[in-house]
């Protein structure tokens, strides 16, 4: 059996020469009623193996997104049985990657496909089966993923102080992208495709039909001049307004790197507050 815990597996077999009838005078050859499983992360009278099939591995999440944050994206594809952020034991902050299997083993490999390869700021979400093919690769490089999320973070702590850590002077730190209610998609329209109103008509359905596949869309704009204008702001922009994250993230992870006319299609999520006021020139 392998048992992996925070980033370490420990494998627990029978030795070689083991003899069940010299093992029967050392005790019960059962766990006992009132061993506390829970506490070691496992459910009492599971074996694991059906389980395991469907348990899931999502690596790479930012350090601002909170449990809730991340469960509430895990479950737009489903109920889930079992969730959990590996913690550092000292600081109890995220270590960057969880597990979590679903009620329904039907929802894993949706999940899987939807956000496997998700860009969250600086960071891409890997998000796949833990075991069998679809193992989280070895322990070490486990350990070497943890190492480096930890000089990471080390490095924030140091310039957040206005210090830093020589050698790492790479660059500025990259703040992980917060998902909003409002996706800004680029290069999947022309300009000349605007200035007719029937094209225009045309693309603006044909988006609000594909927005709806992911969530509660409450509008699509697509801004253009006036006739008496030459420009706009947000001009060649397609914004996509949710009823909350789930679906706007739901729709960034499906769109973003879509190809609409031979263009590769950009998918950013679009501050709330700027589009509200109508300022679509970020």
């Amino acid at each position: 059996m392998l048992y992996c815990k925070q980033g370490v597996s420990v494998r627990i077999r029978r030795p070689t020469d083991y003899n069940p009838s010299l093992a029967a005078a050392l005790g019960p050859g059962h766990p006992s009623p009132h061993l506390n499983l829970a506490a070691a992360g496992l459910m009492p009278g599971a074996t694991g193996d059906a389980e395991d099939q469907d348990r899931i591995f999502i690596g790479g999440l930012p350090y601002l997104f909170t449990e809730v944050q991340i469960k509430e994206l895990l479950e737009s594809f489903g109920p889930l049985r079992r969730f959990e952020v590996v913690k550092d034991r000292d600081t109890g902050n995220s270590k960057g990657y969880g597990f979590c299997t679903y009620q329904n083993p039907l929802d894993t490999d949706m999940a899987c496909a939807s956000l496997n390869g998700l860009k969250m700021g600086d960071k891409t979400l890997t998000v796949r089966r833990a075991t069998s093919s679809g193992q989280v690769k070895s322990e070490q490089e486990c350990i070497l993923a943890q190492a480096r999320q930890h000089i990471a973070m080390q490095k924030m702590a140091f310039e957040a102080s206005g210090m830093t850590i020589p050698g790492t002077e790479i660059g500025p730190v990259v703040t992980a992208e917060i998902p909003t209610k409002v996706l800004c998609l680029t290069e999947v329209i022309t300009p000349q495709e605007l200035f007719d109103d029937v094209e225009y008509g045309e693309i603006l359905e044909d988006m609000k039909e594909e927005g709806q596949k992911f969530g509660d869309l409450i509008d699509v704009v697509i801004p253009r001049p006036e006739p008496d204008q030459k420009m706009v702001d947000g001009f060649g922009k397609v914004f996509l307004e949710y009823s909350d994250t789930i679906g706007c993230t739901k729709a960034k992870a499906a769109l973003g790197g879509r190809k609409f006319g031979g263009n590769t299609a950009v998918a950013i999520f679009y501050p709330e507050d700027k589009y509200y006021k109508k300022d679509y020139a970020s």
